[in-house]
């Protein structure tokens, strides 16, 4: 490996790491390092990407709880429901290839897009503890959820976002720590699932981790000091999902 591909495997997990605490979709720069820099095959930039999400959302979860932001007991129907979801979806990512999702899911962000759009008060306001989503709406969504997770994680973050601030009446932060807590919770399976294939390489991976962790715990502590945060994260939400809806159709020359 050249000292240039190190740099920038550094810097831009360091960008994503910020970009996953935020918002989400950080994974679309890590995977590009991962294939068109440091050269490896999808299916193992895919394992190997989890590297990175498992050392970032473990810093970013400390920081997240020891500064108050994250409820594990408020939240712990919508966890477990996204880890079982997740465990599922990493079954079926390690025996068939997700190249033919890419259609599919810049139509999903393009929709994603006007969500956020539309309104954008409903992403900046206090958590509402009063009205909390019924189970029966809890289990197909973060089933569904956990399982683009475990299957290809890339868009996962902002999807989730939606569904914990729209539906699930979240505040922003809080919801950026629940998120980054459930990725936490199922990528060290994910990423033993992967290893047991043969799909991660732990050198990469490793290099890329070191940048997502250390961006990861910057913008978490951010993210909970901040009293301009929510405003900060919508921001970089739009920006982020602008940007992948840019690229996915081709209209981005990068």
């Amino acid at each position: 490996m050249e000292l240039w591909q190190i740099i920038i495997a550094v810097f831009g997990g360091f960008i994503a790491g910020i970009i996953n605490t935020f918002a989400g979709s950080g994974s679309a720069i890590t995977l590009s390092i991962l294939t068109e820099v440091l050269g490896l095959p999808g299916n193992v930039a895919n394992g190997s990407n989890r590297v990175g999400a498992m050392l970032q959302s473990s810093t970013s979860t400390y920081v997240f709880y020891k500064n108050g932001k994250l409820n594990l007991d408020e939240s712990k129907s919508i966890i477990l429901l996204t880890v079982i979801g997740a465990l599922i979806g990493v079954a079926v990512a390690v025996n068939i290839p997700n190249a033919q999702f890419e259609q599919i899911f810049k139509y999903l962000m393009l929709a994603m897009l006007v969500v956020i759009l539309v309104k954008p008060k409903r992403w900046m306001r206090e958590s509402d503890t009063l009205h909390r989503m019924p189970l029966t709406l809890q289990v197909p969504i973060f089933l569904a959820l956990g399982f683009y997770g475990g299957f290809i994680q890339m868009g996962m973050g902002i999807f989730y976002l939606a569904a914990l601030v729209l539906i699930a009446k979240y505040d922003l932060i809080k919801a950026n720590a629940v998120k980054i807590f459930v990725v936490f919770a199922y990528t060290g399976v994910v990423l033993a699932l992967f290893h047991w294939r043969g799909l991660v390489d732990w050198k990469y991976g490793t290099i890329i981790a070191v940048g997502q962790a250390t961006g990861g715990y910057y913008a978490a502590q951010i993210a909970t000091t901040s009293p301009r945060a929510n405003l900060w994260a919508y921001r970089i939400l739009v920006t982020v999902v602008i940007t992948v809806v840019l690229r996915l159709f081709g209209l981005l020359p990068f």
